[in-house]
């Protein structure tokens, strides 16, 4: 997994220059949690972390840019966010 995350993390990073190296390491982590969970709620079976790393990287396309604006708006995710600063 860390291969996946380690690239994923540098995409994002590359697509948000106002994210720190752990911010974006832990968006990685809670989108790519976020869609297996969702993915295994809906019933679906499980295809490999491939599908789920082709999946974070649409996400990173469409919003990476805006990631770190949606922090300050939703408190459920923002204290994870914040807590990688330090």
């Amino acid at each position: 997994m860390k291969e996946y995350f380690d690239r994923l993390t540098v995409e994002l990073m590359n697509k948000n220059k106002n994210l720190t190296e752990d911010q974006a390491r832990t968006w990685i982590e809670l989108l790519w949690e976020d869609f297996e969970t969702t993915y295994a709620k809906a019933g679906r079976t499980y295809r490999g972390p491939n599908v789920t790393e082709r999946i974070v990287k649409q996400w990173i396309d469409q919003y990476g840019s805006r990631l770190h604006e949606f922090t300050a708006t939703n408190p459920k995710y923002s204290h994870l966010i914040k807590r990688t600063e330090h």
